[in-house]
């Protein structure tokens, strides 16, 4: 029989008030909070808890507050940048590329709740991957849906709701966002 861990990371359901889920929501909450209360020539610090948050060394830089579920489960590339106030619910694998850039205020979130409310009741809830390419930008206050991906060198505008894939090159907005133009390739 899988453990909950092991139906969360599948995206299969499971039961989020586990012991062991919960003991690992602590922890990375404890680990955000303290980065939370941290200043701008407190860099080393920052680092260490990076790397605890998110299981490894990391160049991204992050303006605090920011949150996340189990920081275990995001995957960064190089030089990744969080503004204010980010919230990633990484339940399932997050994955961002190098050179992305997120406005304050961006919600990722992978978790999510059955549609019928019987099920609801079960209190119950499962996860669908997301995965963000290279040299990205995500504009302040947009939220990533479940099971998304956004292709390398897309924008998403401030305040969208990306419900949908958006593929590379492209400028993406709105709610729910949609195309509003292809980008010019890079020089």
């Amino acid at each position: 029989m899988k453990s909950e861990k092991e139906k969360m990371l599948a995206g299969a359901l499971y039961d989020p008030l586990d012991p062991q889920l919960r003991r690992e929501r602590d922890r990375c909450r404890d680990l955000c909070l303290r980065l939370n209360v941290t200043r701008e020539d407190q860099r080393q610090e920052r680092r260490r808890l990076l790397a605890e948050i998110f299981g490894k060394e990391t160049d991204a830089w992050i303006q605090p507050p920011f949150f996340c579920d189990y920081g275990t489960n995001i995957v960064l590339g190089a030089k990744v940048f969080f503004n204010f106030n980010c919230v990633v619910l990484d339940v399932a694998p997050v994955t961002i590329g190098s050179n992305v850039l997120f406005g304050p205020s961006v919600q990722i979130y992978t978790a999510t709740h059955p549609i019928r409310a019987a099920e609801r009741r079960k209190r119950l809830e499962s996860a669908r991957p997301i995965t963000i390419g290279s040299d990205v930008w995500v504009g302040g206050g947009a939220i990533i849906c479940p099971g998304v991906t956004v292709g390398d060198r897309s924008a998403i505008g401030a305040g969208s709701v990306v419900t949908r894939d958006i593929p590379s090159d492209v400028i993406a907005a709105g709610n729910p966002a949609r195309i509003i133009r292809a980008l010019p390739p890079d020089a």
